[in-house]
């Protein structure tokens, strides 16, 4: 209710998709850290944390670092005339069928890893409710549904200001109940000389899956895709107020996204502390939500509930809008020519419910998963991000390259990085290429990939030019 009302009524498609350009850096910059957490990160940070240290803390570095560089290299073409997706700068830059395919590509990528989101969310509530996935799965998708079809991007960013503020109050109640199960602050000292507090790797390794190279080269370069090319994100920077809304609230969710995740690893080494990892051999996704149940009182637990439901709910209706939006606005719109405001608003939110089913249907999917959530959900993600990134680094740095090239980079790039990600991380999938390579590299490879195909192919092309006109 809280969302709608403060969404206000929407009259066109820029009012739906972009809150009329008009909302404020401060809640843009805490959206786009609640989009970015789901259920996901609540849930499996923790358990990473319970089951090994604190090393993940180094991709949110690389995180900042990829936010620093989008904002100065890449934001200011955004706000160049005006643009109402991601991916219509690159159809300037090379054309329209360019621009459907990074399009294309994104719905892909965005789908799938919001189908993980999901099925992340159901697993706390199937614990708390004895429901099954299906069931958790599905109200979960309805009741996000409502205010997102209703309130468009306003009612979104509003409601994501709103969770953010519920589930970091339900982490800290966690780590300060957990901390005093455990004996106290003292208690640290033991984590200390188990190495559970261990945050920095320095071991130049592709294999080990949390070092300072690895999260400071793949964490910039997916924060780069993500925050940079991926319109889940890039939508909210449009609705900023100008450019330099937009640079505060990018670089500013970097800085907040490293203390959150520093809270909820911490969260996770109290739950060590306080033996909740009674099975030691099942999904470490189930330690934090089975503390919350048996451990917390009554009316802590409800909030921490809360704050899981609403990071799931926050990650779930950002998608299903920026799914809707780019459907609309890269497809839709150029392919029948219907530009009228009102029409597009009205297909807009048709697409939303039609995306809402999509991402229900596919969460249902991934039911039967042992890798912690938030490995599965950025592994998947980083099939697509190398290419998404590529291409923009062909755009602005190989002025050979036309739109034939970076097409061929993307599928080629698909092509690679497919068996490489979802062989690690789907049982019996029939291809498997690197195995053992540790998935903060998996951007890094698609983005050379993408390069490095585009340049040879713009290359070729202009060698066989003369032979071709002759």
């Amino acid at each position: 209710m809280a969302g709608l009302r403060l969404a206000g009524r929407q009259h066109d498609a820029s009012d739906y998709f972009l809150g009329h350009r008009g909302l404020p850096w401060w809640a843009l910059m805490l959206s786009i850290v609640a989009t970015e957490t789901s259920a996901v990160t609540v849930i499996s940070v923790p358990g990473l944390a319970a089951r090994g240290n604190l090393t993940f803390l180094q991709v949110a570095f690389g995180y900042l670092l990829g936010r620093v560089g989008v904002a100065k290299l890449l934001l200011p073409g955004y706000f160049e005339g005006t643009q109402d997706t991601a991916y219509q700068r690159l159809e300037r830059r090379f054309g329209t069928a360019a621009r459907r395919t990074a399009s294309g590509v994104f719905l892909l990528t965005r789908a799938l890893a919001d189908c993980v989101r999901i099925f992340a969310t159901a697993i706390p509530l199937g614990i708390i409710t004895h429901w099954n996935f299906a069931a958790g799965i599905l109200a979960i998708g309805i009741v996000t549904l409502i205010y997102t079809w209703v309130g468009g991007l306003r009612a979104v960013v509003w409601v994501d200001v709103i969770q953010l503020g519920v589930y970091l109050l339900g982490g800290i109640a966690t780590l300060i109940v957990a901390t005093h199960l455990a004996g106290g602050v003292g208690a640290f000292g033991r984590a200390w000389d188990a190495g559970k507090l261990i945050t920095l790797d320095f071991r130049p390794s592709f294999k080990v899956l949390y070092t300072f190279w690895g999260g400071l080269a793949g964490g910039a370069l997916l924060a780069a895709a993500s925050h940079g090319t991926d319109h889940l994100i890039v939508q909210r920077l449009l609705a900023a107020r100008g450019l330099r809304d937009a640079q505060r609230a990018l670089i500013g969710s970097g800085v907040f996204i490293i203390a959150q995740f520093a809270l909820f690893l911490l969260v996770g080494t109290s739950l060590w502390l306080a033996g909740a990892d009674i099975a030691p051999m099942g999904s470490s996704d189930v330690i934090y939500p089975t503390f919350v149940i048996t451990q917390l009182p009554a009316g802590l637990a409800a909030l921490v509930v809360a704050g899981i439901l609403a990071a799931a709910m926050s990650s779930h209706a950002s998608a299903v809008n920026s799914l809707a939006s780019a459907s609309t606005h890269d497809f839709y719109a150029p392919l029948t020519g219907r530009q009228d405001p009102a029409r597009l608003l009205w297909v807009g939110r048709w697409l939303t419910l039609l995306w809402t089913a999509v991402l229900v249907a596919g969460a249902m999917a991934f039911r039967n998963q042992n890798t912690p959530v938030v490995q599965l959900a950025l592994s998947i993600a980083s099939v697509t991000y190398g290419s998404l990134l590529g291409t923009y680094v062909l755009g602005g740095m190989w002025q050979r390259a036309r739109q034939i090239d970076v097409i061929i980079a993307i599928v080629v790039s698909v092509l690679l990085m497919t068996p490489v990600v979802l062989g690690a991380v789907i049982p019996h999938f029939p291809m498997r290429w690197l195995p053992g390579l540790a998935w903060p590299w998996y951007v890094p490879l698609g983005t050379a990939a993408t390069v490095a195909v585009g340049m040879l192919s713009s290359a070729v092309r202009r060698a066989d030019a003369p032979a071709a006109s002759a």
